[in-house]
């Protein structure tokens, strides 16, 4: 399979070790790949922001500054009022740095430490800190960051927004928050899940013309993907019948939570699983069948509904009482015994985490949010956030399954490889959400698809709907529900 390098992401020691050899390769020195990067920033910015005409610069000590020197130049050039602001303005710069400085001061320009030019901008370029930074951000550093977040000027970030971790995306102290990020020669981990991936806005790619001979060099350590880039399902026969689409058995719903399980088991019929049946705590059934029809609900015979599905979910509103756990036990076993396809998920992974022997899960997704995924992997929620690519790989060897870490930018991995969804936002933090996901993956499965296709494909439907969602009707106030109707258009 090629590698498309806007589709892909890297360790920031990747890009370090690979883009000198790279730009050598083409025939470019690194003060040219340094005027490319001020360049293609500058250009994004007057595309973002066509009437800025007052930019403020701030500029550190490292390569990040000597980009910054390149936009401030440009700027200057174009008739832009230009203020650069060096936290350290006497710490002499180095290498191409240097020379960028020495250009912008050529052209008229200066450095100052104050940094009250800031309330007078239209906007902000971080040039500050760049990838290499590994531990909370220091004085005058924090300050110039602190200031420019507080001022409500829209920032842009150069490759990365300052105190970003670039292989976590954890925020270093502080960090800037960006509007806009324009990113280099490959696209940094840490910038597109987690809090890096909040911080960074907007992200935009170049790769300063090096792209052919950085691939040759090294390859990403996961594949960025959304609804555009994905294939789209294949049409169904004229002749297909109900059985044709798939037999999906949900299994949850306890006394209280049946809504969780009535979420899954119609989120499944919405993407297109044909018939769909529900196992659920006796006092469920009532609330799980009123209103909808077309499921089949039962709290008897698991091992004969087990026996006619051709996939089966298990976890939402499960509960982790008696009732759970022998459910639990008799559909872990079945289906490990019988190889039948599996989706776990909520309480049925925090069953599976207090069991000292896991089932190895070969066939099947399990889908937890950190907290979930941290009593798996036996560690703090925080461990989980603070390297999600880290637990996701964890999570899918340990438990030889493919894994979807939900989260800003779930992640999905399987034994060889991860993928990020780059759609999304915050209205799918809404209680239910997680429950549609898990129906939406089942139901893909129980049409044929494979569990690791389902998996990603499952999260980008969820996520892109949840962006249409919002786009409709706003971020607040959604109903894991209204995913349903949206999810339908989409899968067609």
């Amino acid at each position: 399979m090629s590698v498309i390098l806007s589709q892909s992401v890297f360790l920031a020691e990747q890009v370090r070790d690979h883009e000198g050899p790279a730009a050598k390769r083409s025939g470019i020195t690194l003060y040219e790949l340094m005027e490319r990067a001020g360049l293609a920033t500058y250009q994004q910015t007057i595309s973002y922001f066509p009437k800025a005409s007052t930019f403020v610069v701030l500029a550190g000590v490292g390569n990040n500054a000597g980009d910054g020197y390149v936009v401030a130049r440009l700027a200057k050039q174009a008739g832009k009022q230009v203020t650069v602001i060096a936290p350290i303005p006497d710490k002499p710069l180095k290498g191409d740095a240097l020379s960028a400085q020495q250009a912008w001061l050529n052209a008229g320009g200066t450095i100052t430490a104050d940094a009250s030019a800031i309330e007078q901008a239209d906007i902000i370029i971080d040039g500050l800190l760049g990838t290499g930074i590994q531990s909370a951000v220091r004085e005058p550093f924090s300050q110039l960051i602190k200031a420019a977040n507080e001022s409500q000027v829209p920032i842009v970030a150069i490759d990365l927004p300052s105190g970003i971790h670039a292989d976590t995306g954890v925020v270093q102290g502080v960090a800037i928050k960006a509007a806009l990020t324009v990113t280099f020669v490959g696209i940094k981990q840490g910038l597109v899940t987690g809090q890096g991936r909040a911080h960074a806005g907007t992200l935009e790619f170049n790769d300063l013309g090096i792209e052919d001979a950085f691939l040759k060099l090294t390859s990403p350590t996961a594949e960025l993907i959304n609804y555009q880039t994905q294939p789209r399902l294949s049409d169904r026969d004229n002749n297909s019948h109900k059985t044709s689409h798939g037999k999906l058995l949900c299994i949850g719903g306890n006394s209280g939570t049946a809504g969780a399980i009535r979420l899954t088991a119609e989120a499944a019929l919405r993407t297109g699983a044909g018939m769909v049946k529900v196992y659920t705590h006796s006092s469920s059934i009532l609330p799980v069948s009123i209103g909808r029809p077309e499921l089949m609900v039962t709290d008897t015979n698991l091992i004969s509904a087990l026996e006619w599905a051709t996939c089966v979910a298990i976890g939402p509103g499960l509960g982790q009482d008696t009732w759970s756990e022998t459910t639990f036990e008799a559909v872990m076993q079945y289906c490990f015994t019988n190889n039948k396809p599996l989706v776990i998920d909520a309480d049925a992974l925090n069953i599976m985490a207090q069991h000292a022997s896991s089932f190895p899960l070969a066939n099947t997704v399990i889908t937890p949010h950190p907290g979930e995924a941290a009593r798996l992997l036996n560690c703090r929620a925080r461990d989980i956030e603070e390297n999600r690519f880290h637990a996701v790989k964890q999570l899918a060897r340990s438990y030889t399954t493919t894994c979807v870490l939900k989260g800003a930018g779930s992640l999905i991995a399987d034994n060889n490889q991860t993928w990020v969804c780059t759609d999304g936002n915050p209205a799918l933090a809404v209680g239910g959400s997680g429950d549609v996901l898990t129906g939406i993956i089942a139901a893909l499965i129980a049409q044929g698809v494979t569990p690791q296709q389902a998996a990603c494909l499952g999260v980008i439907l969820h996520a892109k709907a949840g962006d249409i969602a919002a786009e409709r009707e706003g971020e607040r106030g959604m109903l894991a529900s209204d995913l349903f109707a949206i999810v339908r258009e989409l899968v067609n």
